[in-house]
């Protein structure tokens, strides 16, 4: 019987690369006649845990870039939108406590990566009609232990399994060269299910291998993990039978649609859940709570059957009118009375402190104004009318926004950070009531990206927010009687709030009432909503050190936005807004950053992770922010690669 060899390329160790290139010769790749060179399947099987840590093992092509694995991988999987998602590797609580350049290692192989590890090496079982059995430096990163001594498509090394379960995508058949998924893991409870499907329970050993980040320098070391988008796996040291990480690296989620997108809303949600359960993100009591009551709703609804949520089909062309009315006119186009041609304003009493070391104030009533991206500040209403210059001005432009609040204290409080020549300007202001206090936060997030509240998000803006502050009120009383649930607190809530809620769950019950109405993929993706409303969203932190600087900072990377940070407080330093920067270049033989701006540039070397992470973050929000619902628009793959690959 013939063997089908067309999977097979050559891989040349000693230079850690592959030679791809089928018209080149040998003497053009610089190959010398005592080189050793491996006839190896491209397709290698791996691990990889999805964002709702179950894990599959897959067939995933070696000798691609890691970003074309990604989309085909996701394609099989159906998740639209592939270029929010990255390959990482698991990390260790270890590489939590130092810092990438503390780290650093030479992979014996020649790597050119800079990569992590793990000290455990879990075998060199390659694949059928591989040629490289007996190399010794062809190993495994996966740094999960195991008792395993050899390897199945049913039962793989890196995860202990309680039991199989199989899965299957199209007709291909398991084994075959192009077959992407052989089999997935059942560490959970369940049996297999649905990727729009998770198992509400993870097994003790999932559970323990979750890593919770103690401090802002343990939270930007975790970005070590990503690995180069424009370089194959293998060549940055993952071996065969290791085990990587799907997660969602961008978090710029493009027309989420509950039709279209029951998987990738299902993967979104469950890496919000373990981001917040982990710690790896900050929320208040009252958010915590919050989303609790939100993850109840969707087990608990999961646990039924579902029936149709999209309700009565919507003619797809009025579905595109409406939205391009909506995207025209603004939400509230019908209800506007008022006069276009007039900028509008907000005006009220709030109270007011600018915070100083050493220094106790308190607030003091002033009467305040927004308009045009200024914040005015009047000792009254009185001076405002008989044209007094105002006491305080502030140009919100590129501010930070925070929120202060605590329902159960009836506090509304905003905390603004506004860039000035000095640097950033702290002013904290009080509302009366969550109304005024909505409005206030909305005019200042869209005065800080430029917008005034004549743009057309600001009503949907005010409503986001008002809906964020209900769903944190208790009912009067639950729906459930506590004895009929089993809620363990420890499955809902941050580790910071189990030992205050232990064995008392009515508050979560309480809280769940007001979303017991919601159906599974509405509680989904209200959670989700609620997660992208918490002040550290989306935030991606680096240590780094600035130039002429003695100390380490935190770099914070949005997906509008960079953000130069103190290292132990957060406290902003310095804002700059992608709208205003021209460049962004990389040093690659001293690793040191520089990014223009129209303000000045920003040199800094990255300390907790390579420069080229920071590169392709940068260039990966840009590549995203240029996306439009066009029918006909393909992923452009040069473009991404253009904007991230840097010196590849």
């Amino acid at each position: 019987m013939a063997i089908d060899w067309s999977d097979h390329a050559l891989w040349w160790p000693e230079k850690n690369m592959w030679l791809s290139r089928t018209r080149s010769t040998l003497d053009q790749y610089g190959v010398q006649a005592d080189a050793i060179l491996w006839f190896t399947p491209m397709h290698k099987m791996l691990k990889i845990q999805l964002p709702d840590l179950r894990s599959i093992d897959c067939r995933v092509d070696c000798s691609v870039k890691t970003f074309n694995a990604v989309v085909t991988i996701c394609k099989e999987l159906g998740i639209r939108h592939p270029e929010e998602l990255s390959f990482a590797k698991p990390l260790e609580p270890d590489d939590l406590k130092y810092n990438y350049k503390d780290r650093k290692r030479t992979h014996a192989n020649g790597s050119t990566t800079d990569s992590y590890l793990a000290n455990t090496s879990t075998s060199t079982t390659s694949s059928n009609n591989s040629l490289d059995k007996s190399v010794p430096n062809c190993a495994p990163i996966t740094p999960i232990k195991t008792s395993h001594h050899s390897h199945s498509h049913s039962d793989s090394i890196g995860t202990p399994l309680n039991s199989s379960a199989t899965y299957r995508k199209g007709s291909l058949a398991p084994g075959s060269p192009n077959s992407t998924f052989n089999s997935l893991n059942a560490s959970f409870s369940g049996l297999d299910l649905s990727q729009s499907m998770s198992p509400s329970q993870l097994t003790p050993d999932v559970k323990a291998r979750s890593l919770r980040p103690k401090s802002l320098a343990e939270k930007a070391r975790m970005n070590v993990r990503w690995l180069n988008s424009s370089m194959s796996i293998m060549e940055q040291g993952i071996r065969e039978f290791s085990t990587l990480l799907l997660r969602y690296k961008f978090y710029s989620f493009y027309d989420l649609n509950p039709k279209l997108d029951q998987v990738r809303i299902n993967q979104i949600y469950e890496q919000a859940k373990w981001e917040l359960l982990n710690e790896e993100i900050d929320c208040t009591e009252d958010e915590a709570v919050m989303f609790a009551a939100l993850q109840l709703q969707v087990n608990l609804t999961s646990a039924s059957p579902q029936t149709d949520e999209t309700g009565e089909e919507e003619d797809d062309i009025d579905a595109a009118l409406n939205e391009l009315q909506m995207t025209l006119e603004g939400p509230n186009a019908n209800l506007s009375s008022g006069d276009i041609t007039q900028v509008p304003e907000l005006s009220d009493y709030l109270r007011y402190m600018r915070p100083r070391r050493f220094i106790l104030k308190g607030f003091k009533r002033y009467w305040f104004v927004c308009k045009d991206l200024q914040l005015l500040c009047y000792k009254s209403a009185d001076d405002r009318k008989s044209g007094i210059p105002p006491h305080h001005k502030f140009n919100l432009k590129g501010c930070e926004v925070t929120p202060d609040v605590n329902l159960q204290q009836d506090k509304f409080g905003i905390r603004l950070e506004i860039p000035e020549d000095g640097g950033m300007t702290e002013l904290c202001l009080r509302c009366d009531k969550e109304t005024q206090y909505a409005h206030w936060v909305a005019a200042c997030r869209l005065a800080s990206k430029g917008k005034t509240m004549a743009d057309a998000s600001y009503d949907s803006e005010v409503k986001n927010i008002l809906n964020f502050l209900s769903l944190q009120k208790p009912a009067a009383e639950p729906a459930f009687e506590p004895s009929n649930l089993d809620v363990d607190v420890e499955d809902y809530l941050p580790h910071k709030y189990t030992r205050k809620y232990k064995g008392k769950t009515n508050r979560i019950l309480e809280a769940q009432t007001n979303v017991k109405d919601l159906p599974l993929i509405e509680a989904k993706l209200g959670y989700i909503r609620a997660w992208q409303n918490l002040p550290w969203f989306g935030v991606h932190l680096f240590v780094v050190r600035f130039t002429n600087q003695k100390k380490d900072e935190l770099l914070g990377v949005t997906n509008n936005r960079i953000m130069r940070m103190d290292l132990n407080t957060g406290d902003h330093i310095k804002t700059w807004r992608f709208s205003t920067m021209k460049a962004w270049n990389v040093n690659w033989e001293i690793k040191h950053m520089m990014v223009q701006f129209e303000e000045g540039n920003a040199i800094f070397s990255v300390i907790s992770a390579d420069c080229k992470v920071v590169h392709e973050f940068i260039g990966g929000y840009i590549f995203l922010s240029m996306r439009s619902k066009e029918a006909n628009q393909s992923l452009n793959e040069d473009m991404f690669h253009k904007l991230t690959g840097g010196q590849d």
